[in-house]
């Protein structure tokens, strides 16, 4: 967002945060990249973590909408749990061909180009560093993720703090089992041993 045009700053959505939630991505990366396997329910990124982050990280109001593929069934219980800790989910269907989530996404992101608002995106897809670079206009953007395996293109863009879901955000109730560079001030040996 502009620092000088206080236009912007009389728009109704100056001050506010979208987080945007690439639910495939995430739980893929989780499931075969860090664990091997699907993961179970108590292993998934507590959400109503990662948007109490988001809401403290840049101290605004924050709208999160939680984009996930529903082809053929609405997996109810998780919707109304993500509804009961303040996201909007955008269930999405479409040809199998389409990736409906990164579609609905790049589109999300292309509309907020409009609006005088921050994005958070968590997500690790590389299919959407043109729509943030796109953003980075002087408004803050943000991309969450897990560090190792997000696309290397997000470091490239100026101006998008780059968060950790486990280490920065804090987002989960157990360590995940990852293989990280430790910088030296954070080592514990009682880890290792």
């Amino acid at each position: 967002m502009s620092q000088g045009n206080s236009a912007d700053l009389d728009r109704p959505e100056a001050g506010l945060t979208y987080l945007l939630v690439d639910g495939e991505n995430i739980d893929a990366t989780l499931g075969q990249g860090i664990l091997g396997r699907r993961p179970r329910p108590d292993e998934r990124p507590r959400w109503d973590r990662v948007k109490r982050f988001a809401e403290e990280r840049w101290n605004r109001p924050v709208t999160a909408l939680f984009f996930l593929a529903c082809h053929n069934d609405l997996p109810m219980s998780f919707v109304q749990a993500l509804m009961a800790v303040g996201y909007k989910p955008v269930p999405l269907s479409g040809p199998y061909d389409v990736k409906v989530v990164d579609v609905a996404i790049q589109r999300t992101l292309q509309a907020i180009r409009e609006r005088a608002a921050d994005v958070m995106l968590v997500s690790h897809d590389g299919d959407f560093l043109a729509d943030m670079a796109a953003l980075a206009d002087g408004r803050r953007l943000a991309a969450l993720g897990f560090t190792e395996f997000r696309n290397a293109g997000f470091a490239e863009l100026g101006g998008v703090e780059l968060l950790d879901l486990e280490y920065d955000v804090h987002a989960f109730t157990e360590p995940l089992n990852r293989l990280r560079i430790i910088p030296i001030e954070e080592f514990d040996p009682a880890a290792f041993l």
